[in-house]
């Protein structure tokens, strides 16, 4: 079964997680736009292209920002690997946004 990032994190800031009261809904569980890439839910397989994220405890700010960070992140790697030829790249990810 494929995770998404909250999952595999364990931030569970997903609508109504664990952590969302706390720390809010992460804008990954709901970027509605990037529904299914990956095969996750909204962008929950793709987060490193969606600003806000946290990651390591920090709110990450915008793409140009955090996709350094995000290309060494163990989720990114992880999707990376379980899509293998199907990984969609940034260039890719882009026109669901059109």
């Amino acid at each position: 079964m494929k995770r998404n990032c909250w999952e595999f994190m364990n931030c569970w800031r997903e609508v109504g997680g664990e952590k969302a009261k706390e720390l809010g809904v992460c804008p990954a569980a709901t970027y509605t736009k990037l529904d299914s890439a990956h095969g996750g839910k909204n962008a929950g397989r793709v987060c490193w292209i969606v600003a806000g994220t946290m990651c390591g405890g920090k709110v990450e700010g915008s793409f140009a920002k955090k996709y350094e960070d995000c290309r060494r992140c163990e989720f990114y790697q992880k999707v990376k690997e379980e899509e293998g030829q199907k990984f969609l790249l940034t260039v890719d990810l882009i026109q669901w946004f059109k």
